[in-house]
């Protein structure tokens, strides 16, 4: 693989109160035509995430048609999952609905967060969202004792497969609580009740990793190929392979992309959505400042 990178596409001029930093963990929707949809999260003043989207042409990606000017998944209540951000992940669409699996934090005392997965539906071609429910549809259990988020969805026939990050543990470091979470698997007949076996999909391949995040798989021919975040001294994307999606092999040599020599992604890079178009294969990704920078474009080469 090798994949050509188009540049800077978006980013936040800061004047939008709820969009003041950030354009993060993108997700590519087709409308129409050559039209998407590219849905992220965006922090306020407060650093709190919420989910908004632009449109472009795919075609003139550098040329933004519309941005929304408000989140379509806000935060929640006072006391709930995620009234202190919500970072949205993956799109399924579902009998004319969109079930968007997004993550949703709180703030904690003795660690400085959590989050857990949660679901929204549009009923209006994603304008608009309501959240399915007030609690997580991944909460924690002995399964996942800590963390649960950034889902990837397929359904295949009657079954929806899942592949998530999960916390693993949280260590002290420097007299500070860091986490670990790598990514596991979930089946559902519905997409609303998941059952969790534990299977650990990508783990830690050295000492110096310690997260694991965004997975993005799709299947071509029988193969199942998932590109992810993985994390020490900081983000670079990975890839690995799989025959039935749940025994992986980690080719990140082969992934095709890095940072830059210079630029908004020459100190990391993550967060990508990989999807097809008219023969074509494209990339979503951010790169420094976990998104701060705003997102890119990249297409694959002799796709």
């Amino acid at each position: 693989m090798k994949w050509i990178k188009k540049g800077l596409i978006f980013r936040p001029d800061g004047t939008t109160p709820w969009m003041a930093t950030h354009a993060a963990v993108p997700f590519a929707d087709r409308i129409d035509g050559d039209i998407f949809r590219v849905y992220f999260c965006a922090r306020d003043r407060s650093n709190r995430a919420q989910v908004g989207y632009f449109e472009i042409d795919i075609t003139r990606p550098e040329e933004i048609i519309y941005v929304h000017d408000t989140p379509v998944i806000g935060l929640g209540p006072l006391g709930a999952f995620d009234d202190s951000g919500a970072i949205g992940s993956w799109i399924v669409n579902v009998n004319g609905r969109k079930y968007y699996y997004y993550s949703g934090m709180t703030l904690g005392i003795t660690v400085p967060f959590y989050f857990y997965l949660g679901l929204a539906i549009s009923e209006d071609d994603g304008r608009t969202f309501y959240k399915f429910a007030q609690s997580p549809i991944l909460d924690r259990n002995a399964v996942d004792p800590y963390l649960t988020g950034h889902a990837c969805v397929l359904r295949e026939t009657s079954t929806w497969k899942m592949w998530y990050v999960s916390g693993q543990r949280w260590e002290a470091e420097n007299s500070k609580p860091k986490h670990y979470y790598h990514v596991k698997y979930a089946e559902s007949t519905d997409g609303l009740s998941w059952d969790r076996g534990g299977a650990v999909c990508i783990d830690f391949q050295s000492d110096d990793e310690y997260a694991i995040g965004r997975p993005c798989v799709i299947k071509e021919n029988g193969l199942y190929r998932m590109w992810y975040s993985y994390r020490g001294q900081s983000y670079r994307l990975g890839y690995a392979e799989s025959a039935n999606g749940l025994n992986w092999q980690r080719k990140d040599g082969q992934v095709g992309i890095d940072v830059s020599d210079a630029g908004w992604d020459s100190e990391m890079i993550e967060y990508a959505h990989v999807f097809a178009h008219k023969g074509e294969q494209y990339m979503l990704y951010n790169g420094d400042g976990y998104g701060k920078t705003g997102v890119g474009l990249a297409i694959l080469a002799g796709a």
